[in-house]
């Protein structure tokens, strides 16, 4: 019984066998007629597009799906453990390079609990008590630090006392000669709730959280100078700059809140002709034409 297709046909390059009679062929799966036959070379090349360098990887038939057959030549002791070295490298690398990363970023928060310690005590005071407690104690409380620094920072008590502030407005009108915008009543409830409560912002949060310390310090020196201890200083620095920033923060949401409650959209504006009539916008006339 003759084959449907008697000449070899290369589903690659779509040359026959009759066009090149030197050429390699194959037939590496369990295709038949058209697919079944391809130029060794073709395939090669073809291998190489899907293995992207990686020639361990196994290739499938994209027809059948059969698993090609591929065979190497054997190579000798040294290129074989050069190759085991390389396989080995290659999966170990991951790990070692998530390994380098998680240390650098546990010495970087060690670093700045130290340097936080320093600045919220005193230098001196702040070495001498690092000094003295135990080292297995600093190396897993200095690095608490930072993280309870961003955890506190992620606290948004002031979206709480906004909903507060809009839920008793009625109550606070006595207030409103103080502070504009106190108790005034608003003619509609912006459909978002209104009170501005911006989206959690990762890198605004990382460096809120890590300037906090310094900016405390900064705030206990100049509000604070007759308190002799720096860490009180400190403190109280810190207290009075969050207390002074979530007022803030509170007041300007409450005003963005009723800025959107009384926004009122205009009609559209229409010019008069030289008769005193009215006209419509050329934009329009040309779209009604």
């Amino acid at each position: 019984m003759k084959e449907l297709w008697p000449a070899k046909h290369c589903w690659v390059c779509f040359a026959t066998e009759r066009e090149d009679r030197v050429a390699e062929w194959v037939s590496p799966c369990r295709c038949k007629g058209c697919t079944k036959w391809i130029h060794q070379s073709c395939l090669q090349r073809w291998l190489d597009e899907k293995q992207k360098g990686n020639s361990a990887g196994a290739v499938s038939c994209p027809q059948c799906g059969t698993e090609y057959r591929i065979v190497f030549p054997k190579m000798g002791p040294l290129v074989y453990f050069l190759q085991q070295v390389d396989r080995a490298l290659s999966r170990v690398s991951p790990f070692a390079a998530a390994g380098v990363v998680v240390g650098t970023v546990y010495w970087s928060a060690v670093t700045y609990g130290a340097v936080t310690v320093m600045q919220v005590v005193g230098h001196k005071k702040g070495l001498d008590v690092m000094e003295r407690a135990d080292p297995l104690f600093l190396l897993m409380g200095l690095p608490t630090i930072p993280v309870m620094l961003v955890l506190g920072k992620m606290i948004r008590w002031e979206d709480y006392v906004v909903r507060l502030w809009q839920k008793h407005s009625t109550k606070l009108q006595l207030l409103s000669g103080i502070l504009p915008g106190i108790g005034r009543p608003v003619p509609r409830v912006p459909a978002d709730g209104g009170y501005g409560s911006d989206h959690l912002s990762v890198s605004r949060t990382l460096c809120g959280a890590l300037v906090f310390p310094t900016i405390a310090n900064l705030a206990g020196r100049l509000m604070f100078r007759r308190v002799p201890s720096s860490l009180q200083r400190t403190i109280l620095g810190g207290i009075a700059f969050v207390l002074i920033k979530g007022m803030l923060k509170v007041y300007f949401k409450q005003q963005q809140y009723l800025i959107q409650a009384n926004r009122h959209i205009l009609n559209y504006p229409e010019r008069e002709g030289p008769g005193g009539d009215l006209q419509e916008d050329d934009n329009e006339d040309s779209g009604n034409e």
